[in-house]
């Protein structure tokens, strides 16, 4: 009996053993990961909202592994050219939702199109390169409706002289990327000119849809600011920024 009771002590303290070198094992893991260090991207100094980035406005940080966090750049080559979305502190590392990729610019399955002066019954006159519009059609012959679902982005606006719409004390574009609201208000109370031409990025399906509608003359389009151009990251709905 009592050489029963050692061998199961003696299973016992070996079980513990293991799993003390075991826990020791993975303290040791911990303390490794801990010690171990990525390269993230970070500006050199302060950056504001709307720049784009060169060469000097970047440099690179060491930070520990486990401070790590998904969405962290690393790549300050594959940044240069991208505009700042907010306002950026020097040091700190940057995170992929705080550049835009030329948010001019069409998506990947969208291009450019100029819309045809004769296609449109009225634009907006608040309308500013970078909003967010909603398309409507209507006329003698078909019922008024919203021709896509979802708002489509303004590449430009430009008046006769081919110039774009915006205050250039004040650009719009610069006030959207800083979240100010007020400014972006302001930008448009006080800029001068006629809307003549406007560009949307549509997708080929888009414009198809769109050109087979109008091109007859029976059908015209109404295209008016959205709210959603409006929904800047980090503000509440209905609060504005005041800076």
């Amino acid at each position: 009996m009592n050489r029963k009771r050692h061998v199961w002590i003696s299973l016992a303290a070996a079980l513990l053993s293991a799993l003390l070198v075991y826990g020791l094992y993975q303290l040791q893991l911990r303390q490794i990961d801990l010690q171990e260090t990525v390269q993230v991207a970070v500006p050199a100094k302060f950056i504001p909202a709307g720049v784009r980035l060169a060469a000097g406005d970047l440099t690179v940080k060491a930070i520990a592994k486990s401070a790590y966090l998904p969405g962290m750049l690393t790549d300050t080559e594959a940044m240069l050219g991208m505009e700042t979305a907010v306002p950026l502190g020097a040091g700190e590392p940057v995170l992929e939702w705080k550049l835009d990729q030329y948010r001019l610019l069409p998506a990947r399955d969208e291009s450019t199109f100029q819309i045809p002066k004769p296609y449109i019954l009225s634009i907006s006159n608040g309308i500013r390169a970078g909003d967010r519009v909603r398309v409507y059609t209507t006329g003698e012959a078909a019922e008024s409706a919203r021709l896509f679902p979802q708002a489509v982005t303004v590449a430009s606006v430009k008046t006769s002289a081919n110039t774009e719409i915006d205050d250039m004390q004040n650009p719009n574009l610069l006030s959207m990327a800083s979240g100010d609201r007020e400014q972006m208000y302001a930008s448009r109370r006080d800029a001068n000119g006629t809307i003549d031409a406007i560009n949307l990025n549509l997708t080929e399906e888009e414009w198809l849809m769109l050109d087979n509608l109008c091109k007859q003359g029976s059908v015209k389009l109404v295209i008016a600011f959205s709210p959603e151009s409006l929904d800047i990251p980090g503000m509440e709905d209905g609060e504005g920024n005041g800076r």
